[in-house]
Parts: structure tokens; sequence; C-alpha cells
């Protein structure tokens, strides 16, 4: 039987345009709020055989609020940014355009000195591939939008420039079916969300 694995994304710790490359920040009270409005939907996803999430403080927060106690899995940290971590993507263009022009143009670009894009996506497939399948068919993680935007590229074995053109929103939902290297995108109505734990 394939896996099911089910992506949540972390709720957000501040608006969009503050985003910033590996963003530590804790979930502030717009985030508690938004996780306790979606959270009938979502706490069935508890019932998933194993429950993991990236090691983000609002990652690990949104999950211990659905009720998911997930374990922490350092392969689905966000993509090392070097000397950008903490930045907004504004901020590292205005100290360094060329460079930022570099890594958005180039899927195994380094100019800030961490990890490519094609090394995260890579990173993060690793890990999909090797789920035990021992706690069941169904798994759960909650992890920062980054992390599920390369899963999908890997899941798919789209180019890796994909990764930009894949939108995903605080608290959405994401579910890859399959097992090592075989992976499928699967599209669920929201009834089906909610009663498929």
């Amino acid at each position: 039987m394939p896996l099911l694995v089910t992506f949540v994304a972390a709720a957000r710790s501040s608006p969009l345009l503050a985003e910033r490359f590996e963003d530590d920040r804790p979930l502030d009270q717009a985030g508690w709020d938004e996780v306790q409005r979606v959270a009938a939907d979502l706490v069935p996803l508890a019932a998933a055989g194993l429950r993991y999430c990236s090691p983000t403080p609002r990652s690990r927060a949104t999950g211990d609020a659905l009720g998911y106690a997930p374990l922490v899995q350092l392969a689905l940290r966000d993509c090392d940014m070097g000397r950008w971590r903490g930045l907004t993507l504004g901020e590292a263009m205005a100290r360094e355009p060329e460079a930022v022009d570099a890594w958005l143009a180039d899927s195994r670009a380094t100019p800030h000195g961490g990890e490519s894009l094609l090394e995260f996506v890579s990173r993060v497939g690793g890990w999909l591939d090797t789920r035990p399948t021992g706690g069941g068919d169904r798994i759960v993680a909650v992890a920062e939008p980054s992390v599920i935007r390369a899963a999908l590229v890997y899941a798919l074995k789209a180019p890796p420039a994909t990764y930009w053109n894949i939108d995903v929103r605080p608290l959405s939902t994401t579910t890859v079916t399959g097992r090592g290297g075989r992976w499928n995108l699967r599209l669920e109505g929201a009834s089906a969300q909610a009663t498929r734990a």
C-alpha cells in the first residue's frame, strides 16, 4: 500500500512581505488565532501513524496546537541561506542585487554561502523517500512553506525553477502518495480532508 504524506504549512508569524530567510520567530497572536480558526479541519490528521515537523518554532507550535505531538525532523529544516539568514528577500536584494539575481536564476548557485536550491530540494526529497512504513500508511508533517514547495518539486520530478511558481499558504494542506522516488500529488476537497484521518 502506498504512503499518504500530508504536509500542513506552519501558521504564519509575520506578514508575507516581512517573511525572512530561515525565520526562527515563534507564532505571534495572529498565527495562534489562525490555528484556532482552522483546527477543526486539521485536528483529524492527528490520527496519522507518524507525525513530524520542521524544527522551526512556528512549525513545532502549529503541530502541538493541533494535537499532533510531532517529532522534529532536521531534514525538514528550511534552506540554509548562509549570510542571508534572517533577511527578507528585499533586504538581500538591496545589499547584493547581482547575487540574488544569480540565486534566483540558477538552482545550483550559492552566492549566500549556504545551500543551493537543488541541494535543498534533494535533501527534502531524501527525507520523503526514506519514510518508514512501520507506523502505518499515513503520515502528517508540519513544515515551512518553503519545505513543502521543495517536496512538491521533488515528488513531481519538476525542474527546480518550478519551486518559484508554487504558492503554499499558511495552514494549507498538500498531500503526496507513493513511496521511494515514485510520488503523486493528490488533490482533495475540504470534506475529504476532514474525514481522512
